[in-house]
């Protein structure tokens, strides 16, 4: 279907009205106001919680997990999702086309804000310590074991899930005491 359709037709609408290409994406569209908006109202597990909870706060989480070195990369570890949504994993594993789309648009990320290491194996436990508590937080009747979890004690902190607007904001707040220029703080 895509071999029909120019690329530059193929393009993501912003939150700012700004227009991003998945399949060709380039440092200069990407936008930290975008990505923390996409992020907050973005639902994490396919809206499947017990409550709203959505990426931001998840990336916030994982962010307080690592040492300040990895704070930056771990809290934007998930933002291509902001542009291309929060694919459930056994979908991800039936569209392998949408992981190397995605690793594309996070190496662009990488780029524009100059940051590295979305894959650091801190970051990785940090966001599994996370999953472990949204998944005993937020998925109550989610009793099956999850492989990927063996070993991984959830924090001893219960989650209070944040609106979207709270989490926008405080990613943004993040990013800005984490060095990004230019976070503007308003809604």
């Amino acid at each position: 279907m895509t071999a029909h359709l120019p690329l530059h037709t193929l393009y993501v609408s912003t939150h700012l009205g700004h227009r991003f290409q998945p399949l060709a994406p380039r440092s200069e569209d990407v936008v930290i106001e975008d990505i923390a908006h996409g992020l907050a109202f973005q639902c994490r597990f396919n809206g499947q919680t017990q409550h709203f909870y959505s990426v931001a706060q998840h990336s916030l989480i994982v962010a307080s997990l690592v040492p300040k070195r990895l704070a930056l990369a771990a809290l934007l570890h998930d933002a291509a999702e902001a542009y291309l949504g929060d694919m459930v994993k056994p979908l991800k594993i039936l569209f392998p086309e949408f992981s190397r789309i995605e690793a594309s648009v996070m190496a662009v990320i990488g780029e524009r804000f100059g940051v590295d290491g979305f894959t650091d194996p801190l970051i990785k436990r940090a966001d599994l310590i996370a999953l472990a508590t949204e998944k005993r937080d937020l998925m109550p009747h989610s009793c099956e074991a999850w492989e990927s979890l063996n070993g991984i004690a959830p924090l001893p902190s219960r989650i209070a899930a944040l609106p979207p607007q709270a989490a926008k904001q405080e990613f943004l707040e993040a990013c800005r005491k984490l060095g990004l220029d230019g976070v503007r703080l308003t809604p």
